[in-house]
């Protein structure tokens, strides 16, 4: 029985050693299983729903599939229609934007920079929203012109970019094969375990659930309500800040900063006064109180459980160990850990050694 053990626990040893090793060498591939993993766990409700009512498994995934694109190319048109709009807007304000720009730059720097004059300092500011405007087609050049280099004389870039080609049959096969993948994994597990690892399953299940998908719907609403509110105030690019803000508040805390230093930015440079940035912080901090006391609890509720605290710590320690992609998994991660300490705490507490003596 030892023997055998020791075998067993050897044989997991190595195979968990391959397994990271072989991680570590094919990273690329392993982020576009993940990427397709995240995506199917989100939308693997929205199919086992409409295989509730009667539709078979392969047709509520195509389903889901177009649902999903007409809603992000939706999003994408009325992004772009808005934001054109809005630079459009900014372009004629410039000139005001010049003259308290202008007011309020010391003399040194104005001589440094060449704006002696508002004319000038005008000038600047509509050719950097010029270049800002095109950007992106000057920002691909490049780009396109190493990945042509790079696809001639690497096969393993070319894999990589077919790899992330193909997510979306990563993704079909996923979720097509879900069910069975539980059943399979389930199937090594010893039966003794099984209703244990049934508890944990549906509780990392709750977490992840109430953090990917509640996390989503928190920050569309913030992206609404930010915009909203930064349209009522009169600042541009109010739509563009808040839904950069609510997006990036995937990271907690991240998106709430970026959209107060650009709000308030803005505020100053059209408004130039004191009164319409503490509008801008106000309205943020009056929508992040919400988001602590209505939006967050009534929709991913007490399913992650972080304190505040061990939430910003979980960020800090994910940016500095993997960057960006570590915030991202820093506080999911940290509450599924939570899950088996709180396990490790109770399993303590009934220990001999706790109640001994």
């Amino acid at each position: 029985m030892l023997k055998s053990t020791k075998i067993l626990l050897g044989s997991a040893l190595l195979l968990i050693t391959v397994s990271v090793l072989v991680l570590y060498y094919s990273s690329a591939v392993f982020l576009q299983l993940f990427i397709a993993f995240a995506l199917a766990y989100i939308m693997n409700p929205a199919v086992e729903f409409l295989e509730t009512k009667g539709l078979k498994r392969p047709y509520g995934i195509l389903a889901v599939f177009c649902m999903t694109f007409f809603i992000c190319g939706g999003f994408a048109v009325f992004m772009v229609i808005s934001i054109t709009g809005e630079f459009s807007s900014m372009q004629l304000n410039l000139p005001a934007y010049a003259q308290h720009l202008y007011e309020i730059t010391p003399a040194s720097i104005k001589g440094y920079l060449g704006i002696e004059t508002t004319e000038k300092l005008f000038l600047r500011l509509n050719d950097l929203l010029m270049q800002v405007r095109g950007a992106a087609p000057d920002l691909l050049k490049p780009m396109l012109a190493f990945l042509q280099r790079a696809l001639t004389s690497t096969v393993g870039l070319l894999l990589a970019l077919l790899g992330y080609l193909i997510i979306p049959v990563y993704l079909f096969y996923l979720l097509f094969d879900l069910p069975q993948l539980k059943i399979f994994i389930e199937s090594f597990i010893p039966e003794r375990f099984r209703p244990m690892y049934s508890i944990k399953l549906a509780e990392v299940d709750a977490v992840l659930s109430g953090f990917v998908r509640g996390q989503l719907s928190v920050c569309a609403i913030l992206a609404l309500l930010y915009s909203a509110g930064l349209y009522f105030i009169g600042i541009d690019l109010a739509v563009a800040i808040g839904t950069l803000a609510g997006v990036t508040f995937i990271i907690p805390y991240v998106g709430t900063i970026i959209g107060i230093v650009l709000s308030v930015i803005m505020a100053l440079l059209k408004f130039n006064d004191i009164l319409h940035p503490l509008l801008c912080l106000g309205w943020f901090g009056f929508v992040q109180l919400l988001e602590g006391m209505i939006i967050t609890p009534k929709i991913v509720g007490d399913t992650v459980g972080l304190h505040p605290l061990v939430a910003i710590v979980a960020l800090l320690i994910g940016g500095q160990l993997f960057g960006i992609m570590g915030m991202l998994l820093a506080v999911p991660v940290t509450a599924i850990l939570q899950v088996f300490l709180h396990s490790l705490a109770e399993y303590y507490r009934n220990s001999e050694f706790y109640r001994e003596g």
